[in-house]
């Protein structure tokens, strides 16, 4: 009889600067969770890595007179060497600079853009460089970026968009006839109203900077995060 599977991932760290406690601290409680559920005789796969792209880590390489993949290959050695000295029992080190990750997020951005899933535009907001995030006048606190406080500067150019207003009522259906795919029930009710407020199309190419995975058919565009490093966890 075959084992019932288990799949667990920590939050892929991203490779701005040296890890910190609070990366050890989550890939320790990850896998204690995961050793349990192989002791218990489940078919566990854990899986760990890195995030690697972005404007942020671009900045960063440029001020260390290095190129972002160097800075980056440095980062990655040392959470992965954490990992391994705490004994960690991954079973998977992915990084999104991995020649079949970005195979992947590639086919996977031409798969929804044949599609009509994503279409071309122009996005004008408030960029957060260390959160990597765009926002709206209105998001803003008290002018500053609403996650991290810090300046946020106006940005304008050209990007793809993920219809991801299409699928609003699409992902509610699911949610209530699956009640405990989100759990505890207080972000399963926080993420309902969230998507009953209204989805906007999600920014998923940037123009402005190039340490990236090139839209292969439209190489001026590097793929932005959401369709990028999120994909590793498939």
């Amino acid at each position: 009889m075959s084992k019932e599977k288990f799949y667990i991932t920590t939050a892929i760290a991203y490779t701005s600067k040296k890890p910190h406690i609070g990366n050890t601290y989550e890939i320790v409680l990850t896998d204690a969770i995961a050793r349990f559920n192989r002791f218990i005789g489940k078919d566990v796969f854990f899986l760990t890595g890195t995030d690697e792209h972005g404007q942020k880590i671009q900045e960063i390489a440029e001020n260390e007179g290095i190129t972002p993949k160097q800075h980056v290959d440095k980062i990655a050695e040392q959470i992965k060497d954490i990992a391994d000295m705490l004994n960690i029992s991954y079973d998977k080190f992915i990084r999104t600079t991995d020649d079949y990750h970005v195979k992947a997020v590639q086919q996977i951005f031409k798969k929804l853009y044949d599609q009509g899933d994503i279409y071309k535009s122009e996005y004008e907001g408030w960029y957060c460089t260390p959160c990597e995030s765009f926002w709206t006048e209105t998001q803003l606190v008290d002018g500053k970026c609403p996650d991290c406080g810090r300046e946020v500067k106006k940005a304008k150019e050209e990007a793809y968009f993920f219809k991801m207003s299409k699928y609003a009522d699409r992902w509610l259906k699911f949610i209530e006839e699956n009640p405990g795919f989100i759990q505890p029930e207080s972000r399963r009710n926080e993420m309902i109203q969230f998507v009953k407020s209204g989805l906007d199309d999600l920014c998923v190419s940037r123009t402005s900077f190039k340490w990236g995975i090139p839209v292969d058919f439209d190489p001026k565009h590097v793929v932005y995060v959401w369709l990028d490093a999120l994909t590793n966890y498939i």
